[in-house]
């Protein structure tokens, strides 16, 4: 038998590190979360055992045997199934009392009345065009987006309506262009963007395999993904998350910092002259891998 469930019990221990006041208005609270696989699973999982009272989850994947070095909802008994659908089922076995509303590929379309009603979003997704979607759209409706960057280690960023959108901060060719036209070859050069940026902020290229970055940065290979980094990674989402419903005044803020649990050090993006001077050696670097691809 499945034991009564109460919502006062269930958080029991969380006060202390809030007040009642502060649980009531987690449970009160409402996020959207796009994507629900690695980052956005795990961010998903510490909301939702922390008390958050309900959410809008958007997926069109099916779990595959791949997620389940890092997924913390994939397993055996759900690859095949709809990840919204076995992260619904899973998720009700935390707070069966949890409001959900569930969306498939057409979340893209729905994004006026999501983000009319959903001012706190997490992103989970790789999807480069539909990031754009949702960063224009947040601006336009006011709303919050969480989101990551495409790192070997752990990050985070937090991006208000009146911060600049991840295209214009990176200096993506996409400005003025439909998300919907995007071409693969403006996707990889808007992932070049992001990995220099990257490259040049925080050490990260020393914690990672250079032929498989090549890889990644040239579309040969999926992202990496490891386990401690991703759900590292969606348990701090979940700390700013927490943060923005509570009021906490420090948030990561637009540009975000990486957590380098290798060296036990927190790395904030460079200063504008230093990085600036970073910039040319990183570029010249990634100019190199790719001529050696050319060569290959």
């Amino acid at each position: 038998m499945i034991p009564p469930f109460s919502y006062e019990e269930f958080t029991t221990r969380n006060i202390g590190f809030v007040t009642d006041a502060e649980q009531q208005q987690l449970r009160n609270a409402r996020v959207l979360i796009c994507g629900v696989g690695g980052m956005g699973g795990a961010c998903l999982q510490a909301l939702a055992r922390v008390g958050i009272g309900g959410f809008a989850l958007a997926d069109f994947d099916a779990f595959d045997v791949s997620n389940l070095n890092r997924q913390v909802f994939a397993s055996l008994d759900t690859v095949g199934v709809n990840k919204v659908e076995a992260t619904v089922a899973q998720i009700r076995r935390i707070n069966p009392e949890l409001a959900i509303e569930t969306f498939g590929a057409e979340w893209t379309d729905r994004l006026d009345d999501l983000l009319g009603r959903y001012k706190i979003v997490v992103n989970g997704m790789d999807d480069m065009a539909a990031g754009l979607a949702l960063y224009r759209k947040a601006r336009e409706h006011g709303a919050t987006v969480i989101d990551a960057y495409t790192a070997p280690l752990p990050s985070v960023t937090v991006v208000r309506p009146q911060d600049p959108r991840p295209e214009e901060r990176l200096s993506y060719p996409t400005a003025g262009i439909d998300w919907k036209s995007l071409t693969p070859e403006l996707r990889q050069e808007c992932l070049g963007k992001e990995l220099e940026y990257v490259m040049v902020n925080s050490s990260s290229v020393r914690h990672v395999e250079l032929g498989i970055a090549k890889d990644l940065l040239t579309g040969k290979r999926k992202r990496m993904s490891f386990a401690p980094m991703v759900i590292t990674t969606g348990n701090l989402m979940a700390f700013e998350v927490i943060k923005l419903v509570l009021g906490r005044r420090r948030l990561a803020g637009v540009r975000g910092y990486f957590f380098n649990p290798w060296t036990m050090r927190v790395e904030t993006p460079r200063n504008a002259l230093t990085a600036w001077a970073v910039r040319a050696l990183v570029r010249r670097f990634m100019a190199r891998l790719m001529r050696d691809e050319d060569c290959a």
